[in-house]
């Protein structure tokens, strides 16, 4: 995780991140196994924004960048 972060701060993988300039970790979730998290990923991607800020913000209201916690 930490490796795949580092990659997006570092603009090392074309796509979004690089393109928004997005580096700052403020959400993520474990799973154990690889199919969940992408099952997690999905449905996450369908909501509206405004749910996407309330997850955010119940687990990190003042949206520190939590990679240097991982």
């Amino acid at each position: 995780m930490a490796r795949r972060v580092w990659q997006h701060k570092t603009d090392a993988i074309p796509g979004f991140t690089r393109k928004y300039q997005i580096h700052r970790l403020v959400y993520f979730a474990a799973f154990d196994e690889i199919k969940d998290a992408i099952v997690r990923e999905k449905r996450i991607k369908e909501w509206k924004w405004a749910w996407k800020i309330s997850l955010i913000e119940s687990r990190n209201p003042e949206w520190r960048d939590l990679y240097d916690d991982l």
